[in-house]
């Protein structure tokens, strides 16, 4: 084990479903300086260069005309897999414009899905219901699905609403929910019965022994409950056990086809949930290759649904999962965007999002039950936002790729910028090199918290 013990942050890590990850801290690439020195001449040269690249945003709420998004569709082209940042997880105009985005894509660029970092098990019951497979009420269904997430909100809850509102005018062109991350804070029955549905009917010889296997591992309904009360023996064996039944499960093909694809798919992910969960907590390096693995299983079952349907798709994540750079390498050494461009390559695009001033929702503690507004003033001239927010547009986006030597050379270098997950750090505030992070950037001048249900 090397450095400090960092068990704390991995917990707080694992429960991503209700309260995200820990505070993502970008750090400069190792072949770049960390916060220069930045000069009035340096500044004016960067703000009249991206004078010259930025596209005005009419809004950030959805509806209304679209015409200020084309050049951002030009940017898209004919990307498989867009990811949409946050620079918080807790801001109106991130989350609103969520929405905004994802409408247009599906009505000009012929986008079919919606991912989101939250469960995938949750992703099942809230797709069931955009595709009006089941009745109720959004706001319900958010609170039961995303409970004590930063997305337990009002925005999330238009989205969803939008979707299904969509899917009923459109019945040949749906659109999908899908949650991308691994089944916390709890692996829902559900899961676990859709699987073993899919095994009475193709295999059902094997069904009394997946059966017995699963007995062991359900209910898992407390994530937090379980990594910290379970010896880590005891978790180490439910993830062989979990293993087990993924390989059960993938020999039982029966006729093969797309119920034996989403009982497989289904069946990883328990089997991915609980090899996350047989981490020891005090051994920096296995913390470290459990959070790659959550990355990875993000990346995985991205890419699982777009190859699996042939459809676009729009990510959204927080900035340190969609962007290419690690937040904290120590912690979080490869990134899902960084795997979604080694998969895609071209076909994969990193939007981030910088913001100048404003208020957000956000954690004193991560283990503490309730979210509160937090207030920061304008960027201060050694961040990244003081430059961006001088820009002649109150709220923009810009290609990063196109950016000339002198602004290249200035996005390169790291830092500090506004960042943050479930806690707020500002002493001293994260660092980012953010040329390096993504490929097209929005900057917002103002954001506000977001809304409760």
């Amino acid at each position: 084990m090397h450095g400090k013990p960092i068990g704390r942050r991995a917990l707080l890590a694992a429960t991503a479903a209700v309260a995200t990850t820990a505070l993502l801290a970008p750090a400069a690439h190792a072949d770049q300086p960390g916060t220069s020195q930045v000069t009035n001449s340096q500044i004016s040269t960067v703000v009249r260069e991206l004078n010259g690249l930025a596209h005005p945003l009419r809004s950030t709420e959805p509806g209304g005309r679209t015409t200020d998004l084309r050049p951002l569709g030009a940017m898209i082209g004919d990307a498989k897999v867009v990811g949409l940042g946050e620079a918080t997880h807790g801001a109106h105009e991130f989350f609103t414009m969520k929405q905004r985005v994802l409408r247009y894509l599906v009505e000009e660029k012929g986008f079919t899905a919606f991912a989101l970092e939250t469960s995938w098990s949750s992703g099942l019951r809230i797709d069931d219901y955009v595709q009006g497979r089941t009745g109720g009420d959004a706001r319900q269904l958010v609170k039961e699905t995303m409970g004590k997430s930063p997305w337990e909100r009002q925005e999330f809850a238009d989205l969803i609403d939008w979707m299904r509102d969509h899917n009923r005018e459109h019945p040949q062109h749906p659109v999908h929910f899908v949650g991308d991350d691994l089944d916390f804070p709890a692996i829902g029955d559900q899961l676990f019965d859709r699987v073993t549905s899919y095994v009475r009917e193709a295999a059902p010889a094997s069904l009394p022994r997946l059966e017995q296997l699963y007995a062991g591992l359900r209910p898992f309904d407390d994530a937090i409950g379980y990594i910290t009360t379970r010896p880590l023996a005891e978790r180490r064996q439910n993830a062989a056990v979990a293993q087990q039944t993924l390989e059960l499960v993938t020999a039982a093909r029966g006729e093969g086809g797309e119920a034996y694809d989403w009982a497989v798919q289904n069946a990883r992910s328990i089997a991915q949930t609980f090899t996350f969960t047989a981490m020891n907590l005090e051994d920096n390096s296995e913390v470290a290759a459990m959070q790659n693995l959550r990355d990875r299983a993000m990346t995985d079952n991205t890419l699982w649904w777009q190859r699996r349907t042939g459809g676009k798709v729009l990510l959204s994540a927080h900035n340190g999962h969609v962007g290419y750079q690690s937040s904290d390498p120590e912690l979080y050494p490869r990134t899902q965007g960084s795997y979604l461009r080694d998969a895609l390559g071209a076909d994969y695009l990193a939007v981030g999002f910088t913001f100048d001033r404003g208020s957000f929702l956000t954690k004193d503690d991560p283990f503490a039950a309730a979210w509160k507004p937090v207030t920061v003033p304008p960027a201060t001239a050694d961040m990244n936002e003081y430059p961006l927010d001088r820009v002649r547009y109150r709220d923009y986006y810009v290609d990063l790729r196109s950016a000339p030597p002198a602004t290249r050379s200035w996005l390169n270098t790291a830092r500090p910028t506004y960042d943050a997950g479930t806690e707020f750090r500002s002493d001293p505030l994260p660092r980012l090199a953010i040329g390096t992070a993504y490929d097209a950037l929005v900057h917002l001048h103002e954001t506000s918290a977001a809304r409760t249900l």
